[in-house]
């Protein structure tokens, strides 16, 4: 996984990383590699939200630049797009097999 040392997440990239942990099926280690976030992070986040906490999270940190939200945006939307590239790579793979014999 490749990961940005000292790395700034918007409250964005925050609610829906743990979205994608809470609501998307998916497990955190799982989550945190699509979103090249560390496990333990994510973890954090997902705890801080279970107990209402979220919101608190960052308040520390300088406000972002339009770059930093730009990228951010860009971020979320290459991480939907890699689950979608790897589930249509499954479905392709699967209606790819040679049917089995014994079949229509």
């Amino acid at each position: 996984m490749e990961r940005i040392p000292n790395a700034f997440y918007t409250k964005e990239l925050r609610e829906e990383a743990v979205k994608l942990v809470t609501e998307g099926g998916l497990n955190i280690p799982e989550a945190g590699r699509r979103l090249s976030i560390v496990p333990s992070t994510l973890r954090y986040w997902v705890k801080a939200s279970r107990e209402g906490k979220l919101k608190d999270v960052g308040n520390k940190q300088k406000p972002l630049t339009e770059i930093e939200k730009d990228l951010a945006r860009v971020k979320r939307e290459l991480a939907q797009v890699k689950m979608e590239r790897d589930f249509l790579k499954k479905a392709a793979a699967y209606f790819a097999r040679e049917p089995q014999s014994g079949t229509r």
